[in-house]
């Protein structure tokens, strides 16, 4: 977190703070209206243009002396503890009550805080909502515990992958070849499952959907360099994804079982996934234990309207309701306790975000189901808008918090 000496201290901590903004997952159009009203608090007019790899700034002080400069930034996964740490610090800033040496001191504190939760406890979350999502696609248990043993197994690599510095695109279609391999494997020689869908749940953790839906709320805010950026890096996390699973469908192809009548799981299954899976989601977005009630109450509201409503409306209203349910909860929440509506909007959409339709339409493409696949997309694309149009429709009922 070094800048060039001539740099003066008010700029230098306005560039940082867009960085970490930045590199811990907050939206374009929240991270420009943020940066802009603490820049205006410091007698600062400034521009900030975000894309999911870069930033640039514009800093104009009173005395008309302006600097402009670019920074590479990877946009990372949403680190809820820290966003919440950062709109305290920002909040300080800017009602004036600290000055920005201090601020500066104590953002470089946040961003070298150690991680809130170990490794062994996030590879445990990601099984569970693994299992859970599992559930969720009418797996029988075992379907339902291989799928949790597979979303462990995925986290692993992805902790390699972040730990060793890989290749930034290797980590999907390494983590699809290890999930496909080990559905097919058990599914061929231990017990009969339907490898596909216990290979879909296993890989739900880095399935892109909350990416495409926040690409398409960015486009239709109107911040289109960031949307547009955001979803071309969606839409090819998903291919290669998909790419690393066709290749062992199609090497592995004389393993796949022939199943026949599977029993459906008991509907009680259904609400025990629904109890566990916000809590194994706030985990992997780093949420603090105390969070885990009101992401839970977020998580279970916005389902249980996308249920209640879905089948009798179709999938489209019932998203647009979840998304509506979640963001006026999330932003009614943020208001009172004076938090980030980030903390739970973020968890809460994760679950309604049609991620398994962007996977099913490319497996159907890649089997020249040409139908099938060109459906899924647009059923993909329907449900994202409508969950947009929920977010934007909870933003003026309940509008959001000022600052995150």
């Amino acid at each position: 977190m070094e800048n060039s000496p001539k740099t003066p201290p008010t700029q230098a901590f306005l560039i940082e703070a867009a960085i970490m903004l930045h590199r811990y997952g907050t939206p374009s159009h929240r991270l420009e209206r943020v940066m802009g009203r603490v820049a205006e608090a410091l007698a600062i007019h400034g521009e900030f243009l975000y894309t999911p790899t870069a930033l640039v700034i514009s800093l104009r002080d009173r005395s008309g002396n302006e600097m402009t400069v670019v920074r590479r930034v990877d946009s990372g996964p949403v680190n809820v503890d820290k966003l919440i740490r950062f709109d305290q610090l920002l909040s300080r800033v800017d009602r004036l009550e600290i000055g920005t040496d201090v601020a500066m001191a104590e953002l470089k504190q946040i961003d070298e805080a150690t991680p809130l939760y170990r490794r062994p406890v996030y590879i445990s979350a990601c099984a569970i909502a693994c299992a859970a999502v599992a559930v969720f696609f009418g797996g029988t248990p075992w379907e339902i515990a291989v799928a949790g043993l597979i979303g462990a197994l995925v986290a692993g690599i992805e902790l390699l992958h972040e730990h060793w510095r890989w290749e930034s695109g290797l980590l999907e279609p390494l983590a699809g070849v290890a999930a496909a391999t080990c559905s097919l494997l058990v599914a061929a020689y231990l017990v009969p499952i339907d490898d596909r869908l216990v290979t879909l749940a296993g890989l739900i953790i880095l399935i892109p959907g909350l990416r495409l839906t926040v690409a398409l709320t960015e486009l239709a805010v109107g911040h289109l360099s960031a949307g547009v950026a955001r979803l071309s890096g969606a839409l090819v996390s998903l291919a290669t994804l998909v790419v690393g699973v066709f290749l062992v469908w199609r090497l592995l192809d004389r393993l796949h079982p022939q199943l026949g009548p599977r029993p459906l799981p008991e509907p009680y299954w259904q609400w025990i996934a629904l109890a566990l899976a916000p809590i194994a989601f706030a985990i992997v977005f780093r949420a603090r234990w105390r969070q885990w009630p009101i992401i839970s109450l977020v998580s279970t509201l916005g389902v249980l309207a996308s249920w209640g409503i879905g089948p009798r409306f179709g999938i489209e209203v019932g998203s647009f309701f979840g998304a509506l349910s979640v963001g006026c909860v999330s932003n009614l929440y943020a208001r009172i306790r004076d938090i980030p509506a980030l903390v739970s909007l973020t968890p809460g959409m994760l679950i309604l975000v049609p991620g398994s339709f962007g996977y099913r339409s490319l497996s159907a493409l890649w089997q020249h189901q040409t139908l099938e696949g060109v459906q899924f997309g647009f059923e993909m694309m329907l449900v994202g808008a409508s969950l947009v149009g929920g977010l934007l429709v909870s933003n003026v009922v309940i509008p959001p918090k000022r600052i995150l």
